[in-house]
C-alpha cells in the first residue's frame, strides 16, 4: 500500500542530472529529506506544496533515505511534446512517455550484432564505477556505454554515481532498458539497448547493471540479479563477448553473500546459458583462494580467467565518484570493488 504525506518545500538542497534534493516540512512539523524528478513533476522551489510518497522510507528500504515527490499539486508542469510514443513505468501514476531509440534511429531496425563488443555484466549498481576504473586503466580512450536495467531504481536520474561518471567523461553515454528510463537513449529490451550502445553511441565496451538498489528476498530465485544471467545470454546472441563480474564480499554479515555471493552462482551458473569469461582476481591469499574454490562451480559452463590486479588499487582510488556498496566504502569491503575492476580489465583486454 502507498503511504502519503503532504508538505511544503522548505529548501532546495542540491541538484544533479535529472534530480533535485529538498527539505520538506509537514503541517505537524515533521521534516523530510525528499527527492523530486523535475522531468516528471516540474522544478520545485521553496514554498511549493508537495505530495510525498513515503512507503519505502517508512519500511527502511533502499531509497537512499528519501521521500519521493509525486506531484506539486498547485503548480503542475506544462505538457511537453514528444516525438516518441514509448511509455515506461507503464500504467503507474507516473508513467512517462519517452522517445525510443528503436523509433528514432533507423540503423537499429536491421541491426542484429554488436560486432564482438565486450559486455561486462554486474549484479549491483555500485560495481559500475569500479568496472569503469578497470577498463580505463587498460584502455584510457575506450568509449564506454552503461546499459541500465530495471531491477533497481527505474529513473536513471536517481544515480549520483552516473551523473559523476558522465561529468568526469568516464561514460560515453547511457541507455535505459525495460521499464527503466532517463538515459541518453531509451530502449525496450537489453538486446536493443546493447545494439543502441554499439551502433548509436559507438561504444567499444558496454556495462550492464541494474539501477541503484535491488530487490531480494533471501530465496534462491527471488532476487533482481537473476537478470545478470539473461544479460549474458543477450550479449552472446548479439555476437558480443560477455564478461561476468563476480559479486564478492569480505564484510557482508549475511552468510549467503560471504566470499562469492550465491547470486553470482545462480545467475551465471544456472540462468546464463551462453558461455562467458568470468573475471577472478589473481591474488594469492586465503580469501581469494576461497573465492576461487567457490567459482570453480562455474567452470563447466564458463571460462574462469585469473586477472592480475597490479595498478588497480590506484585506479579505484582515482575514481571520480565515491565507491560504496551496501553502505560500505572501498576499504571496508575492498574485494567487492576489486572483483568488479578485474572484470573491467578483462573486458579491455578482449576489446579487439
Amino acid at each position: 500500500m502507498m503511504r502519503w504525506r503532504q508538505g511544503r518545500v522548505a529548501a532546495v538542497r542540491k541538484e544533479w542530472r535529472g534530480a533535485t534534493e529538498l527539505d520538506v516540512t509537514t503541517p505537524d512539523g515533521q521534516m523530510f529529506q525528499a527527492l523530486a524528478y523535475p522531468g516528471l513533476v516540474g522544478r520545485p522551489v521553496p514554498g511549493d506544496e508537495v505530495l510525498l510518497s513515503v512507503g519505502a522510507l517508512d519500511l527502511g528500504l533502499g531509497t537512499g533515505g528519501y521521500a519521493l515527490v509525486v506531484a506539486l499539486p498547485s503548480r503542475l508542469p506544462a505538457d511537453e511534446p514528444t516525438a516518441g510514443h514509448m511509455v515506461k513505468a507503464r500504467y503507474t501514476p507516473l508513467q512517462t512517455i519517452v522517445d525510443g531509440a528503436e523509433e528514432r534511429h533507423p540503423e537499429l531496425a536491421k541491426a542484429t550484432s554488436v560486432d564482438g563488443m565486450p559486455v561486462v555484466v554486474a549484479d549491483l549498481h555500485s560495481s559500475v564505477p569500479a568496472v569503469l576504473a578497470g577498463i580505463l586503466k587498460a584502455r584510457p580512450s575506450a568509449r564506454i556505454a552503461y546499459v541500465m536495467t530495471d531491477g533497481g531504481a527505474l529513473p536513471l536520474w536517481f544515480s549520483r554515481t552516473v551523473d559523476g561518471l558522465q561529468t568526469a567523461g568516464w561514460l560515453t553515454g547511457t541507455v535505459t532498458v525495460g521499464q527503466a528510463f532517463g538515459g541518453d537513449l531509451e530502449c525496450v529490451t537489453t538486446h536493443s539497448g546493447l545494439l543502441a550502445a554499439r551502433h548509436v553511441l559507438h561504444a567499444d565496451i558496454a556495462v550492464v547493471a541494474q539501477g541503484p538498489g535491488n530487490l531480494g528476498t533471501g530465496s534462491v530465485w527471488g532476487f533482481s540479479g537473476v537478470a545478470c544471467g539473461e544479460a549474458i545470454n543477450a550479449a552472446a546472441v548479439l555476437d558480443g563477448r560477455p564478461v561476468a563480474a563476480l559479486r564478492v564480499s569480505s564484510a557482508d554479515a549475511r552468510e549467503r553473500h560471504q566470499g562469492l555471493s550465491h547470486h553470482s552462482l545462480t545467475a551465471y551458473g544456472k540462468v546464463a546459458l551462453a558461455r562467458a569469461d568470468v573475471a577472478l582476481p589473481d591474488v594469492p591469499t586465503e580469501f581469494w583462494d576461497g573465492v576461487a574454490a567457490q567459482a570453480s562451480a562455474l567452470s563447466e559452463r564458463h571460462t574462469v580467467v585469473r586477472v592480475p590486479v597490479d595498478g588497480l588499487d590506484a585506479a579505484l582510488r582515482a575514481c571520480p565518484v565515491p565507491l560504496s556498496t551496501m553502505g560500505r566504502g572501498l576499504d571496508e569491503d575492498y574485494p567487492a570493488f576489486l572483483a568488479a575492476a578485474c572484470a573491467g580489465r578483462l573486458a579491455a583486454t578482449v576489446m579487439d
